[in-house]
């Protein structure tokens, strides 16, 4: 008799045991999730000001760049056309001394054309960062839709001597969201973890369908991020390489959190990168 009180009472005990785990789990998810909402909706409402304040801005720069464009073409045209024509002078040194200056104007017209394409193209980039975001959410598989991003970059991996290799859930990973822009954030980290392999390496691609979440792992095998710079490395601007805008990655943010999902970085120097993205599974 004692016996079975015994084995009652540590049964009781080890089921309130498991029970206070599981509710103190829940209650850290709970408050995580709380947490990241609390981020996630700072970083919305500086972003919603930021756009209302360049949105005019940006409309009174794109006016004078438009000019610009346009009254560079037109001159490049004049000079071409003055190139062509049938000179005044019989020196052909003088001919030669002519038609050389026309072509550096012409370079200094292209110049100033390429730079002003630049400007337009950093312009366009923020307002799509800064701007407001349409989604058009749908029932999607996020299986299927890494299915096509691997045979889209899949040739341009290879090139670079990358293989990729997958693992996806058994089991279908429905998330409601906007197919084609979340195609846009993951083809963006394809890109990044490629561009930290250059000598070569593995690009790993893994689903997972927890309770309410679905988890996407983008894993590279390159050289890892620095404590210091995996600090930045979601601040608008902030890049490590040469002629990167370092919108990319905030963009992909973005993109996940306006889904109400979130991503994270997990990174060890000498042994890659971890992007975790956590989107809310689609009810049935």
């Amino acid at each position: 008799m004692l016996e079975l009180v015994l084995s009652f009472a540590l049964g009781a005990i080890l089921a309130a045991g498991a029970a206070w785990l599981f509710i103190r789990r829940r209650a850290l998810r709970e408050s995580r999730k709380q947490k990241r909402l609390l981020r996630r909706t700072r970083r919305a409402e500086k972003l919603a000001e930021l756009g209302a304040l360049t949105g005019h801005l940006a409309h009174e720069i794109r006016n004078p760049l438009s000019t610009i464009t346009m009254n560079l073409k037109l001159l490049s045209e004049d000079i071409s056309r003055l190139a062509k024509m049938p000179p005044d002078i019989t020196s052909s040194g003088e001919i030669e001394s002519t038609q050389n200056r026309y072509q550096r104007q012409l370079r200094k017209i292209d110049t100033v054309s390429r730079e002003v394409d630049r400007v337009t193209n950093t312009l366009n980039d923020f307002l799509r960062y800064a701007g407001r975001l349409e989604l058009h959410p749908g029932r999607h598989d996020i299986n299927e839709i890494l299915d096509d991003l691997i045979d889209f970059y899949e040739p341009q991996a290879s090139g670079k001597g990358i293989q990729i290799r997958s693992s996806f859930s058994k089991t279908p990973a429905f998330c409601r969201i906007d197919k084609d822009i979340i195609k846009q954030a993951i083809l963006n980290l394809f890109i990044n973890a490629s561009q930290a392999m250059n000598q070569g390496g593995e690009l790993i691609i893994r689903t997972n369908v927890q309770s309410d979440e679905v988890l996407i792992e983008i894993i590279d095998t390159g050289p890892g991020i620095r404590p210091e710079e995996q600090e930045k490395i979601f601040d608008p601007y902030y890049t490590t390489r040469p002629g990167g805008t370092g919108l990319g990655l905030p963009m992909c943010r973005r993109i996940i959190e306006e889904h109400n999902g979130h991503l994270e970085l997990h990174s060890e120097p000498g042994k890659g990168t971890r992007f975790a993205i956590e989107l809310p599974a689609a009810k049935e």
